[in-house]
């Protein structure tokens, strides 16, 4: 994914590289909360807000789904935007263990740039939250098509030649229960690594021993071959990152997600109940 610095990183990491990374506040809600209204509330001093809806997300539709990518323009504008530039190295974080930060983690270093998350987020910075808005100069951010290597579309996640991997809870994947989009369940064969379940309570990585057994219980050896999705292609960057955290390789990303997937009527869907 172009760059050496692994997907994680922890405080002791930044603190011995203050003044070299922009920190990313890139909290974002599914239930419509503002996180620019978090940022505003507290957030890591000297660091930037960059909002999903404008700048990590393209227009909702049912053919693309709730979140796809953006046109890459409209990426590098919020990168200028927001102080960031092509050499910049950038430290994400959110409020939720990274699965929402992931997203703007793995656009980053998917078009060659130096990201990483903030491992157990807001929550492990150590001194005063600010809520001053730093002044940053526009970056010079250059905008780069999205690799297609590194992408599936709809029919490549639900072909028997590659192994998709969904990272929502449990019980949206079985079946129980799916209060977002109109089909419940998941992809016929599709293996499930909760993404919250690399997790402890704090919202740090557990050990990654224990997070490699929690891949391979589902089945899933390596990234070579498998295809990681969720809702809508937010919180599966989680799980690309953290199976190339482990060395396993690098997936491929179905943006559109479930809420692609269950609005294709023709296609057909299993649950485990």
């Amino acid at each position: 994914m172009g760059d050496e610095l692994k997907p994680f990183v922890d405080w002791n990491w930044c603190a011995r590289n203050l003044g070299t990374v922009v920190f990313v506040d890139a909290r974002w809600y599914l239930d419509g909360s503002s996180g620019k209204d978090a940022y505003d509330a507290g957030h890591l001093p000297d660091a930037v807000f960059v909002d999903m809806d404008r700048w990590l997300s393209g227009p909702a539709t049912p053919e693309a789904g709730r979140n796809p990518l953006p046109e890459p323009e409209v990426f590098a504008q919020g990168m200028r935007e927001a102080g960031i530039g092509d050499s910049d190295t950038v430290v994400a974080y959110d409020d939720a263990g990274g699965v929402i930060a992931a997203r703007l983690v793995w656009m980053l270093r998917s078009t060659g740039h130096t990201a990483a998350i903030l491992d157990g987020g807001i929550g492990n910075y150590p001194g005063d939250l600010s809520t001053e808005t730093p002044l940053r100069r526009t970056g010079s951010f250059t905008a780069k098509a999205w690799p297609a290597d590194l992408l599936a579309d709809i029919s490549e996640a639900s072909s028997d030649t590659f192994l998709a991997v969904d990272a929502r809870n449990r019980d949206r994947f079985e079946g129980r229960q799916d209060p977002i989009d109109p089909r419940p369940g998941h992809i016929p064969g599709a293996a499930n690594v909760p993404c919250r379940e690399n997790l402890d309570s704090t919202g740090n990585l557990l050990p990654e021993p224990q997070i490699r057994t929690n891949f391979e219980r589902a089945g899933v050896l390596s990234a070579e071959g498998t295809i990681a999705y969720c809702g809508s292609g937010v919180t599966a960057c989680h799980n690309l990152l953290v199976m190339e955290q482990l060395g396993m390789g690098s997936g491929r990303l179905f943006v559109g997600g479930w809420s692609q997937y269950s609005r294709a009527n023709d296609r057909p869907v299993e649950t485990k109940i």
